[in-house]
C-alpha cells in the first residue's frame, strides 16, 4: 500500500506519541525495580533517584522475605486469590448463563434486581453487621464471600453467552442434552476469552485485597500481602522511626515489587484472550 507524505508524517507522529506514552508508563516500574536492587549508598549519592544502578544487591529482598509476616501474608493472598477466583467464576457462570436464556421465567424481574444492586448497595456498616452476624470476622472467608459475585462481570458474561450460536444450543437440546451438559460441553469451551478476562479481573481484585481485610480482619496472621506492605511503609515513614526512614527506601521498593510482580507476570500469557474478551463483552448490550 502506497502512502503519501502526509500519511507518513501522521504515522511518525503517532508512533512517537506511543513511544513517549510507553516510556512514561514503564519508567515508574523501572524506577521501583532499580531502587529495590540498588545499594543504599548509591541511592544517597544520586539524590534518591536511580534508574540504572551501577551495582546490584538483593539484600532488600533477603531482609524482606526473612520477615515472617511477608511469607505468611503472601500465602494468605495466594489462597484468597486462587480460592476466591474459583468461587467467583463458579457463581458468576451459574448466574450469567440462566440470565442469558430469553426463555427463563421471570428473567426481566431478575435482571432488574441484579441491576438494582449495581446502582445501590447497603454500605459499609450494614455489610459489616452481616459479615459479623454470619461469623466471618477474622477468617479468610471474610475476604472472599462478601465479594463472591461482581454484577458488572455477570452482565459481561451474560452478554457473551447471548452472542454464542443459538443453533448449537438448540441442536444439543434436540439430542437430549440438559442445561448443565450444554453449559459444560458447549458454552464453556466457546467462552475461553471471557472466562480468562473475568478470571483476571477477579484475581487482580483478590490479589490487591485491602479494604475488606482492614474492615473484617483483626488477627495479624490473616493479613493479606497488601495490608502488610502498607503497614511496612507506614512504619518506615512514621515519626517514631524517622531515623530509620531513609535506609528503608530500598526495602519499600522491594515490598512493592513483591506485591505487584505476580499479576504483571501473568498478564502477557492471557493478553490475547483478555483483549478479545473485553471487545466481545462490550459490543452487545
Amino acid at each position: 500500500m502506497v502512502t503519501g507524505r502526509e500519511d507518513r508524517v501522521v504515522n511518525a507522529g503517532v508512533n512517537a506519541a506511543l513511544v513517549f506514552v510507553a516510556i512514561i508508563s514503564v519508567f515508574p516500574l523501572l524506577f521501583v525495580i532499580s531502587a529495590s536492587l540498588t545499594p543504599y549508598g548509591e541511592i544517597l549519592r544520586n539524590g534518591g533517584y536511580v534508574v540504572i544502578p551501577r551495582a546490584i544487591t538483593v539484600d532488600a529482598y533477603r531482609q524482606l522475605l526473612a520477615d515472617p509476616a511477608i511469607p505468611r501474608a503472601l500465602a494468605v493472598t495466594v489462597f484468597i486469590t486462587v480460592v476466591g477466583t474459583v468461587v467467583n467464576m463458579f457463581l458468576t457462570t451459574l448466574m450469567a448463563y440462566p440470565l442469558s436464556r430469553k426463555e427463563l421465567p421471570g428473567r426481566a424481574a431478575i435482571l432488574l434486581a441484579v441491576l438494582f444492586t449495581m446502582l445501590f448497595n447497603a454500605g459499609i456498616i450494614p455489610t459489616y453487621l452481616v459479615v459479623k452476624a454470619t461469623g466471618l470476622l477474622d477468617t479468610v472467608w471474610a475476604m472472599i464471600i462478601p465479594s463472591a459475585i461482581w454484577v458488572f462481570n455477570v452482565l459481561v458474561m451474560k452478554t457473551f453467552f447471548e452472542g454464542l450460536p443459538q443453533d448449537l444450543i438448540d441442536a444439543a437440546r434436540i439430542d437430549g442434552a440438559g442445561e448443565f451438559r450444554i453449559l459444560l460441553k458447549i458454552v464453556l469451551p466457546l467462552s475461553v476469552p471471557v472466562m480468562l478476562t473475568l478470571g483476571l479481573f477477579y484475581a487482580v481484585g483478590h490479589w490487591n485485597e485491602f479494604l475488606q481485610a482492614v474492615l473484617y480482619i483483626r488477627e495479624q496472621d490473616l493479613y493479606p500481602l497488601q495490608v502488610v506492605v502498607r503497614n511496612l511503609l507506614a512504619r518506615s515513614q512514621s515519626t517514631e522511626n524517622i531515623d530509620a526512614a531513609l535506609p528503608t527506601v530500598t526495602l519499600q521498593m522491594a515490598a512493592i515489587v513483591v506485591a505487584a510482580i505476580p499479576m504483571i507476570a501473568v498478564y502477557p500469557f492471557i493478553q490475547k484472550h483478555f483483549q478479545k474478551g473485553i471487545m466481545i463483552g462490550s459490543v452487545k448490550g
